[in-house]
């Protein structure tokens, strides 16, 4: 650790002795009672419902004596409840303890489903990794206890030593950073509405000590997964400071040569966040800061074209579903090296220097020369039709446009909307953020997952329900590589992409000119009848909302603050 300190030190990073935590805590009540365990003569749970009324964290003494706390008793057994908080929460719980047992342990276990709040660790992938999740605690005598760090919708507590507890409130600590929903979007269709909320609620819970992958694991900044992330974080809160902080991160703690997370791929998508980040905000003291960097970054990357003009990096990573297919990894990686150099030129282009903007060219042109196939991956088929190495229409003919929302993905589905846009089947990327993410939503979701597969939703029970015998488990029954079973994250950042998609494709507001001082107005409303939203930009916030009209035209009103030139079509 105190290697990593004196490096960071060494290139410019302020140490601060005392840093103030810009998050926001915030109680929150259960709103439902799920479960408790059986009354016998080992063990009891009375007064449950007193968890649900109004707590204000003080602990009264007598109260329980008066019949105002819910009571467990453990004879023998333990005696536990299982409480529903209602959405996907970051942060932990206060636990108060009434004028009873003066050594009361409990047993308090987070999950972001039901059944995973229910199981035991080692069960189907149920563990500790990056966060407490599962563990054992003592409770005050009259007092309080926060426990956890984590994301959680449920929150079990089990009174393992023997005794009365007087369990007097459970309330949730939210922890997020207070960060104003700038963008917004609302249309004609509630379920399309529930999802852009959904989409950037995720992104915000993912928003923390810097933009992480997920929130109970891989609480990390993982550089391949923030490009959606980001792209869905400038849609909907504009310029913060955790974004370009998080970019930085992955600079100070990443040899120019090395690999971003250990994965060439991911140091690809940090110089398009890079693009993507001062696209927006026309930051270019912030690039300059970067620009030695990202000198050296491509000095590197050049190396790994080979002969054959083909991508020759070490490893290949799209995302987990593409990952049993090595030709299409291969296929994806090439045109993910392309578009990287072409962002390379126009960073080159905005740093002024004429030699990193000439290397790109060259090395894109070389990239150009060889044009793979999709290789039957809908990932892929994206990324050859967003680079242009392969005809948009064509790919969506054979691969995207094929078996509706089988092989969409949570991170890569953000490709395959743009890819969908780009080839002129909006229409089809709306239906699919109606059935896909829309899919999560009609299993329980209140954040989007690490990975989903409509298949799953067979015979299977919802996230906030106790287990159904003879049904499958949709979260512990499910994943695979790192994330099996309890394992997989239900609320990772990377599937946030309609957050951004729908603004830009469904409203049509789009970046034209660096700085956002150019932005387009090409709106799509396919099915719908009206769409509404803004979007940040460094100069303020532009508002539209399109109406459809009976002979089919679209009704247009924007009001974009001063310094955005709008340009309609």
């Amino acid at each position: 650790m105190r290697a990593v300190l004196c490096f960071l030190a060494a290139a410019g990073c302020a140490m601060a002795a005392e840093q103030t935590d810009p998050r926001v805590r915030t109680f929150v009540m259960p709103t439902r009672v799920v479960w408790v365990s059986e009354k016998n003569d080992q063990s009891s749970v009375d007064q449950v419902d007193l968890l649900l009324k109004p707590k204000y964290g003080q602990v009264s003494e007598g109260r329980f004596l008066a019949g105002e706390g819910c009571r467990l008793e453990n004879k023998g057994a333990p005696a536990s409840v299982l409480v529903d908080f209602g959405r996907e929460l970051h942060g932990g719980v206060s636990l108060a303890s009434g004028a009873t047992a003066r050594d009361a342990k409990v047993r308090v276990r987070f999950g972001e489903s039901v059944a995973e709040a229910m199981a035991e660790l080692g069960e189907r992938g149920a563990c500790n990794d990056h966060a407490i999740r599962d563990s054992v605690i003592d409770l005050p005598w009259l007092g309080t206890r926060e426990i956890g760090n984590t994301g959680f919708r449920f929150v079990r507590v089990d009174l393992v030593s023997k005794g009365v507890l007087s369990l007097e409130s459970i309330r949730a600590i939210s922890l997020m950073r207070p960060m104003p929903y700038l963008g917004s979007f609302t249309s004609s269709d509630a379920r399309l509405n529930a999802v852009w909320a959904t989409a950037a609620r995720t992104v915000h819970l993912c928003s923390q000590d810097y933009i992480w992958d997920g929130i109970k694991r891989d609480r990390l900044v993982w550089m391949g997964d923030m490009h959606p992330e980001l792209s869905s974080f400038m849609a909907v809160f504009g310029k913060q400071d955790v974004l370009p902080a998080s970019l930085t991160y992955m600079r100070l703690t990443t040899p120019a040569d090395g690999w971003m997370n250990g994965m060439p791929s991911y140091t690809l998508w940090w110089i398009r966040c890079q693009h993507d980040w001062y696209q927006f905000g026309g930051d270019l003291a912030y690039l300059k800061e970067n620009h030695d960097y990202i000198k050296a970054v491509f000095a590197n990357l050049v190396k790994f074209i080979g002969a054959d003009n083909r991508c020759a990096l070490p490893s290949g990573f799209l995302d987990w579903p593409t990952q049993h297919n090595v030709k299409a990894v291969e296929a994806g990686m090439h045109a993910l090296m392309l578009m990287t150099f072409e962002d390379g030129a126009r960073l080159g282009a905005a740093l002024g220097d004429a030699d990193l903007e000439a290397q790109c060219k060259a090395g894109a042109a070389r990239l150009r020369q060889v044009a793979p196939g999709p290789e039957g991956s809908k990932q892929v088929a994206a990324l050859l039709a967003l680079s242009g190495l392969c005809d948009g229409q064509a790919m969506y003919d054979q691969v995207l446009g094929k078996d509706g929302v089988q092989g969409v993905s949570t991170f890569y589905g953000y490709y395959m909307l743009e890819a969908m846009a780009k080839s002129g089947h909006a229409q089809a990327g709306i239906d699919t953020v109606r059935n896909y993410w829309g899919g999560m939503l009609d299993m329980g979701a209140t954040s989007f997952w690490e990975d989903f597969n409509v298949a799953w939703t067979n015979n299977a029970f919802r996230i906030d329900e106790l287990p159904v015998a003879g049904k499958k488990d949709i979260h512990g029954d499910y994943g695979e590589f790192c994330y099996v079973g309890f394992r997989h994250s239900l609320c990772h950042g990377w599937s946030s992409g309609p957050a951004a998609w729908l603004i830009h494709n469904v409203l049509g507001l789009q970046i034209v000119e660096a700085g956002c001082k150019t932005v387009r107005v090409k709106p799509f409303l396919g099915d719908l009848q009206w769409a509404e939203g803004s979007m940040p930009t460094p100069q303020g916030v532009v508002n539209v909302r399109h109406e459809k009209q009976a002979d089919g035209s679209i009704k247009t009103e924007i009001h974009a603050p001063e310094g955005v030139k709008i340009v309609r079509e």
